[in-house]
């Protein structure tokens, strides 16, 4: 179903992604989400982070086998479904990535370890 609020629809898709902030894309995402189903009843967090696992073990795989173009379509899944939680979850993404950017910043050499 189109829906023409959205901002990925009113542009080509190159430059909508290119023109929507962190937030935007967390809003789009969720807003994909629910209207495929995804939440319908309260969603399980536990289960939505194993699922964003999950994409991280598949683009592994297409790593593993030198499948580059599925290697890079694994890495949007994981961030779909990244953005996703994020807009279901109403977190401010860019606000948290910044504040833990400056907790970064303090941080020793490789945090301090080894590997």
């Amino acid at each position: 179903m189109n829906n023409p609020k959205s901002p990925i629809l009113k542009k080509s898709p190159s430059k909508a992604v290119n023109s929507l902030t962190l937030n935007a894309m967390a809003k789009e995402c969720h807003r994909i989400a629910v209207e495929k189903g995804f939440w319908d009843t309260e969603r399980n967090i536990g289960e939505a982070l194993m699922l964003i696992v999950t994409e991280l073990a598949e683009a592994m795989e297409a790593y593993r086998v030198q499948n580059d173009e599925n290697f890079k379509e694994e890495i949007a899944d994981t961030f779909i479904r990244l953005f996703d939680l994020c807009g279901g979850l109403n977190i401010d993404i860019e606000k948290e990535i910044a504040k833990k950017s400056e907790r970064n910043k303090n941080r020793p050499y490789r945090h301090g370890k080894i590997c």
